[in-house]
């Protein structure tokens, strides 16, 4: 049961996750504990490249708990009246662990009674992010579960300092390669 540090996310989980903590940044120990761990650890992703393995926001999931039973929860940006017991917000420290895992991970998290529990996640019964993709497939007449293509992944830059010591890097790395850049050509 592989757990992990880090987490895929859609730019719109990760801009949520970046707003709770900006907004509430006492929110509890235990909360701004994994709201911290998932938004360093996190790949960000454009929601047509999101695999359809990975929990989103409202997307349905079964879940274990340690070794318990699965669960069937929807995992939800806030509670919501009505569905008593179908969701689990990412207010509530179990619905904010399974966001951005993927099938077969594991997250462990501190309880309120200082012990440690490991959410699983089973399978992503249903994920928005792939149904759309089925559905704009289907009025493209492509073939349900194919793939037009592998797009880019987001990265997080936290630091200017990180991109400005990446940039430098390249610009040495293609001088010593021997680039020649001529200029413009004088036409």
């Amino acid at each position: 049961m592989p757990t992990i540090d880090s987490c895929q996310l859609t730019t719109k989980d990760y801009a949520i996750l970046e707003v709770m903590r900006e907004r509430h940044p006492s929110r509890g120990e235990i909360l701004s504990t994994i709201l911290d761990r998932k938004i360093s650890g996190a790949v960000v992703m454009f929601r047509d490249d999101i695999p359809a393995t990975v929990v989103t926001l409202s997307s349905r999931v079964a879940y274990r708990v340690n070794d318990g039973p699965a669960e069937i929860r929807i995992v939800a940006h806030d509670e919501m009246r009505g569905l008593v017991g179908m969701l689990l917000p990412i207010t509530n420290p179990r619905g904010l662990a399974l966001l951005g895992l993927a099938e077969g991970q594991s997250m462990s998290i501190p309880t309120a009674d200082g012990g440690l529990e490991t959410l699983t996640v089973q399978e992503v019964v249903y994920q928005p992010e792939a149904a759309r993709r089925e559905r704009l497939k289907l009025a493209e007449g492509l073939e349900p579960g194919s793939s037009r293509l592998d797009g880019p992944v987001l990265r997080v830059v936290h630091r200017l300092e990180e991109l400005q010591d990446e940039a430098e890097n390249k610009v040495v790395a293609a001088f010593n390669s021997g680039f020649n850049d001529p200029g413009p050509s004088a036409a």
